[in-house]
């Protein structure tokens, strides 16, 4: 899955994947990572969710990164913030008040961006990418964040027999394989998406499962 995909899903305006309102995961079990206001959080491939401005209202500073600068620049206008702008090594910085997005590639993400991280939320970037990219991705986020930040993720399955992706299921058994050499991997909570979203089942799905995890850093050592 190149870049080119992505910039052509938005400039077609493919972006089914975008949620228009706030996600109810995210307002349920935020509070689980236990992170005090003031506390920067980071949100990987963000694209223009609003996501971003309930962190921010929570009291914390946000830092996206997002490779669309259709996305980028759509998510400043269509909630009328007015932001800065420069240039930052392979990235265009878009900021305001409390929220800074950094328009490019993910995998060019240097340590030095997330330095002040204390904590992550994916919601969208796991599962838009395949499995090869999922365990580099995963890869990238251990050698770029600081050590402890906690990660509230949420993922999808199906039968990927009927759909590809993206979104892409990744199965618990994967999750685990990907954090538990690092982090806990909490279970929080499973919900049956299809009996509430048809947009699924006209995509030939008969069963989508949304789960909500919790990943903390396990101790240096331990296993």
């Amino acid at each position: 899955m190149e870049p080119d995909f992505w910039h052509e899903r938005w400039e077609r305006a493919e972006i089914g994947f975008h949620q228009q309102e706030i996600n109810a995961h995210l307002r349920q079990f935020w509070k689980s990572l236990d992170l005090r206001p003031g506390q920067r959080i980071f949100t990987p491939l963000c694209g223009k969710s609003r996501d971003l401005l309930w962190l921010a209202g929570e009291g914390h500073p946000v830092t996206g990164v997002e490779l669309s600068p259709i996305a980028t620049e759509a998510f400043f206008v269509e909630n009328g913030l007015r932001p800065r702008r420069w240039r930052e090594g392979a990235f265009e910085v878009w900021e305001a008040d409390e929220i800074r997005i950094l328009c490019g590639d993910f995998f060019a993400l240097e340590p030095h961006h997330v330095a002040d991280i204390a904590g992550v939320y994916d919601r969208a970037a796991l599962i838009a990418l395949p499995s090869v990219l999922r365990v580099r991705y995963v890869s990238h986020l251990g050698t770029i964040l600081p050590t402890g930040a906690p990660v509230l993720l949420v993922a999808m399955e199906y039968d990927p027999s009927v759909m590809s992706g993206p979104p892409f299921t990744v199965s618990e058994d994967e999750v685990r394989t990907l954090y538990a050499p690092t982090h806990e991997v909490a279970l929080l909570y499973t919900r049956d998406a299809l009996s509430e979203e048809s947009r699924w089942r006209d995509r030939g799905l008969t069963w989508l499962l949304e789960k909500v995890y919790r990943l903390t850093h396990r101790p240096m050592g331990s296993r």
